[in-house]
């Protein structure tokens, strides 16, 4: 599992934010771009393909690295949020 991975590099962040899009679309394009990143480290942590991932499995995921940040700390969890 990828610890300490950030999900947007300085460089996509810049792109995205010199492209012609809205405030919101700008927004929508960083999440997307990080969300698939957290999508593949998910499915590497489970061992399957992106493409197979179920709603069910992502939040099982999220559970679980939940769990981690609160009983083992913040530096455990793959998402470093606070």
């Amino acid at each position: 599992m990828i610890n300490n991975q950030q999900y947007l590099s300085q460089e996509e962040s810049m792109a995205v934010e010199m492209a012609l899009l809205t405030s919101q679309e700008k927004f929508l394009t960083r999440l997307t771009i990080s969300s698939l990143r957290l999508l593949k480290v998910i499915a590497e942590d489970l061992q399957m393909d992106i493409n197979d991932l179920t709603p069910q499995q992502i939040i099982a995921w999220m559970e679980k690295d939940s769990k981690v940040r609160r009983e083992e700390g913040i530096e455990k969890a793959v998402l470093k949020w606070e």
